[in-house]
């Protein structure tokens, strides 16, 4: 998971952290500070989600169904990007595989971390028949 901004220290940090060890033992995954939307990796072979407040508002189960047929596909990486203070760019939006809204309420980055990386996590336990989401 890529996130436009400097990281801060805290509780925040910390659940975010945890949940990215949590997802580790599905897949390699680590969340990583960009300084700029400009400043993310290209891939032929990504699909990128954007946490876009207008993008599409799915269920943990639509998401894991979202992480399962890119698993399956020829797609080497999957990333999921928290914008800046600004959001994103007209152009980084249009390039985008998937926007999706975390929530129609509107949630500080560190927030939006944590609650992104709680539903990955949960996805991928709901594919895996792990007793977490029940």
């Amino acid at each position: 998971m890529f996130y436009v901004g400097r990281p801060r220290q805290g509780p925040a940090q910390q659940w975010a952290e945890e949940y990215a060890r949590r997802i580790g033992r599905f897949c390699e995954f680590r969340l990583q500070a960009v300084r700029s939307e400009q400043a993310l990796p290209a891939g032929a072979r990504s699909f990128r989600v954007l946490l876009d407040p207008a993008g599409r508002h799915l269920s943990s189960t639509e998401l894991a169904a979202v992480i399962e047929k890119v698993e399956n596909g020829a797609v080497k990486e999957l990333q999921f990007v928290v914008g800046g203070v600004d959001g994103f760019s007209e152009p980084v939006r249009q390039e985008a595989d998937l926007l999706m809204a975390l929530s129609r309420l509107t949630l500080s980055h560190e927030l939006a971390r944590v609650a992104a990386a709680e539903q990955i996590y949960r996805a991928f336990t709901i594919l895996r028949n792990h007793p977490y989401p029940r």
